[in-house]
């Protein structure tokens, strides 16, 4: 989904750090579901998860899950 359709107010750059501001921005929608996107396209497109989703990743990134995806 085009990332525009969602609106400009709300997106969050929770995992922000040291990159130069290339990171990756999430937003609550209404229904519960996350949308993340590219904070250097704000305009390009916008993946869309449902809450299960999005809480399965995030608790198996904590648990070491995505350790994999680091160097």
């Amino acid at each position: 989904m085009p990332a525009t359709e969602l609106g400009h107010d709300g997106w969050r750059k929770p995992w922000s750090g040291g990159n130069g501001g290339s990171c990756v921005e999430a937003k609550r929608l209404n229904d519960g579901r996350v949308a993340l996107r590219q904070s250097t396209d704000p305009d390009g497109p916008a993946l869309i998860y449902t809450n299960h989703e999005i809480t399965t990743f995030i608790q198996g990134a904590k648990a070491g899950e995505a350790d994999f995806l680091l160097g």
